[in-house]
């Protein structure tokens, strides 16, 4: 769950409509993958230019999975 407010914090932060953030938890093959969905007009703030915004939260979020000792990947859905 921690992970989960990690990145719906980082999320909200960066969009114009915080309220429209939200984040799914789904399991595939062991590994757990959080679905990240933002308003269509903020799409663009969580992806940034050549998606260096959404691989930087990738990474915190690799970071803090692996002190967790899980495994987790971060889909951004549009």
């Amino acid at each position: 769950m921690a992970l989960r407010d990690l990145v719906l914090t980082i999320a909200r932060a960066l969009v114009d409509e915080p309220e429209a953030v939200a984040v799914h938890e789904r399991e595939r093959n062991g590994e757990q993958i959080l679905e990240l969905e933002v308003a269509r007009a903020d799409i663009g703030k969580v992806i940034g230019k050549d998606g260096r915004t959404a691989q930087s939260i990738r990474t915190v979020l690799i970071a803090a999975s692996q002190k967790a000792g899980r495994r987790v990947h971060l889909d951004i859905v549009d």
